[in-house]
């Protein structure tokens, strides 16, 4: 008895999916866990609405593609109207299923997975393993409403105060940024909001799943402005370029600004992990680089955040208040790890305003030298 009044009560789960085959295989998936409870299902995003309001649950899985109504309107709908946790599970990625997917991302969706393998599969545990935790993750995760009204700037801001340790950036030479769930478009928002003359390079880790790093590049250069591609082994980093590290590599830089792609297996669950880009970062650029944790799940990060700030880089972390999930950034402000804590439109302006300072200082050096 005491053990089942310290249970909590199960997940409640709305499936909705077009294909009654893959519908009733998710939802055979889900009855295999006692903390999860399928509570309804539906075939197009007009029940999608219709279920939400009724069943009030609390995560829903999305398909993407289905009549009536698809996915990622049933997604802005319902984060307009009823706001719930939604994970997007799709099957194998082409690139009309990675644009739809992104704009999935935009309407509100939380996480896009593959859809699990058939039974029988060698790695049909494992992927539904993968599902049937995200399902788990994502319920925890607090969302508001959107799109029904937009946020404003607020007037009178102040602008950015430089940085006292902005010597130690005056040759801003990379900037690295890691973020999970909800880190789309945030980095989409940062990035949006650099100069077309910004001078450093960018590498980023966004944990995402496998088979969409390709179109999440794509519409991340699209919907910023920025140029973007997906990291390349032996890559050289060029200036004002973002990098996207791929999926099934870990993603190292080296002291000529050389990309390399390493198949070591996961760290904190994820390959490629931000440890692992933040601590080469750390090796090789030292004080000339920027560290950035973003929204995110767990700790991927954190750590290597302060390792980079001890040898002098200046380093930022999502504030609570913005971060769609504030694990990893909140891991890295438990830990000191972060110089400045901000929202994304603040951590773009430091950019910015860093990268206006490294510009002087190179400017004011090379005119000091030329007249000695």
């Amino acid at each position: 008895m005491a053990d089942n009044a310290k249970r909590h009560p199960p997940i409640k789960v709305l499936v909705v999916e077009d294909s009654p085959s893959v519908r009733e295989f998710l939802v055979y998936l889900f009855a295999s866990d006692q903390e999860i409870q399928v509570i309804g299902t539906a075939c197009n995003g007009e029940e999608a609405l219709a279920a939400v309001k009724d069943k009030k649950p609390d995560v829903i899985t999305m398909d993407l593609h289905m009549p009536k109504m698809d996915g990622c309107t049933a997604t802005r709908a319902i984060m307009e109207s009823f706001p719930t946790p939604i994970v997007v599970v799709t099957g194998s990625p082409s690139s009309d299923t990675m644009a739809t997917t992104t704009n999935a991302l935009e309407a509100g969706a939380l996480a896009v997975i593959k859809r699990p393998v058939g039974i029988g599969h060698p790695d049909h545990a494992a992927t539904a393993r993968e599902l049937i935790q995200t399902v788990k993750l994502m319920s925890e995760v607090k969302v508001v409403k959107r799109w029904a009204q937009r946020k404003t700037p607020v007037a009178g801001g102040n602008k950015p105060v430089p940085p006292e340790h902005a010597t130690l950036v005056r040759d801003m030479r990379l900037v690295a940024i890691g973020s999970s769930t909800g880190g789309p478009l945030v980095l989409q928002q940062i990035l949006s909001k650099l100069p077309k003359n910004f001078h450093a390079p960018i590498i980023v880790v966004q944990h995402i799943a496998q088979g969409f790093t390709e179109g999440f590049a794509q519409w991340l250069q699209e919907s910023s402005g920025f140029p973007v591609s997906v990291a390349a082994d032996g890559e050289l980093l060029q200036p004002g370029h973002a990098y996207v590290a791929p999926n099934g590599f870990q993603t190292t830089v080296d002291i000529y600004g050389r990309i390399a792609l390493h198949n070591s297996g996961p760290e904190n669950g994820h390959q490629p992990s931000v440890s692992c880009l933040f601590r080469s970062v750390a090796a090789a650029f030292g004080p000339g680089a920027v560290g950035i944790l973003l929204t995110g799940m767990g700790k991927d990060g954190a750590a290597e955040l302060g390792l980079m700030k001890s040898r002098g880089a200046v380093t930022f972390a999502q504030d609570k208040e913005s971060a769609l999930v504030h694990g990893m950034p909140g891991e890295a402000i438990a830990l000191g790890a972060a110089s400045y804590v901000l929202p994304p439109d603040k951590i773009a302006e430091m950019l910015t305003n860093l990268a206006n300072q490294a510009g002087q200082w190179r400017i004011s050096h090379e005119t000091h030298n030329e007249q000695a």
